[in-house]
């Protein structure tokens, strides 16, 4: 059988996110980690918002008429995010997961997307391969962050929820650590009402989507990052994602009872800047 390709729908979310529960609990539980959705209906509820969205491009696998994989791109210019990537455990090593790959990266091309970049469980050594072989460079090791949030507060920083009048300062300050900002993921976190700042004095000196796998954080020191992740009431999915080389605030985490989940891998095609503060990653990146 050969399999085609096409652009997801709304229509496809139930058997796309099916497949998304399935792929990633076989890829964790075969090498001891758990897994990235605790249900189907987690995973399913995922994919009815991702198609939902129009910043988002989807491409569907078919055989026989019947979906077998899926990929996306988040398109934020300049950079685009890709995930979650999975194709049924039953079509492995069929070559539709690099299919999905190139398809996603075709559409980025097309959009003109200057940059292209993912985050990629670590220990999936074959994901590793298939990316590096599609032109993706490993940038960031990352670690999975989970546990009770803990209650503490930081000295002369107060967390409160964003408002449309500090998007202008956040995008100042994300451009100023990454080099880009991330509007679209900020409006849309805003809409939601999961995006919260940082306010030191009278300025803005971090700012999150959410502290979780789909959120990012940006700070002007480690201890503006620290706020919002303790302002956080709980990390949404497996946990939030922090630089591995950031050693300041990984034992940050640690001592406040904080544990490790799993390691994790970012990865670019295109411009990169080394970030110049303090981070969290997305799992999109």
């Amino acid at each position: 059988m050969i399999a085609e390709f096409r652009t997801a729908s709304p229509g496809d979310a139930a058997r796309a996110g099916e497949i998304c529960y399935r792929a990633f609990k076989t890829i964790s539980e075969q090498h001891g980690f758990p897994p990235d959705f605790p249900d189907a209906q987690t995973a399913i509820g995922l994919f009815e918002y991702i198609t939902s969205r129009p910043d988002v491009h989807g491409v569907v696998a078919e055989m026989e008429g019947r979906v077998v994989g899926s990929n996306f791109l988040w398109k934020d210019y300049p950079v685009a995010g890709v995930g979650p990537i999975t194709v049924d455990p039953a079509m492995q090593n069929s070559r539709i997961g690099r299919k999905l790959m190139e398809s996603v990266l075709d559409h980025a091309f097309k959009e003109a997307l200057p940059s292209v970049r993912l985050v990629q469980a670590a220990y999936h050594n074959r994901s590793l391969s298939l990316y590096t072989r599609l032109g993706f460079t490993a940038r960031e090791p990352l670690s999975v962050i989970q546990g009770a949030a803990p209650n503490v507060s930081m000295e002369g920083r107060a967390v409160r929820h964003a408002t449309a009048a500090d998007l202008g300062a956040a995008d100042a300050l994300c451009r100023a650590v990454h080099g880009h900002a991330r509007a679209g993921a900020l409006r849309a976190a805003l809409d939601e009402g999961a995006a919260m700042v940082v306010v030191r004095g009278s300025r803005i000196t971090g700012y999150t989507t959410g502290i979780g796998f789909f959120g990012h954080a940006v700070g002007e020191t480690d201890e503006d990052v620290q706020a919002l992740i303790a302002a956080a009431s709980s990390y949404g999915g497996p946990g939030f994602l922090v630089p591995t080389r950031n050693a300041t605030l990984m034992r940050w985490c640690l001592h406040h009872g904080l544990r490790i989940v799993m390691p994790m891998t970012l990865m670019t095609i295109g411009p990169y800047e080394e970030p110049k503060g303090a981070f969290l990653p997305s799992i999109l990146y």
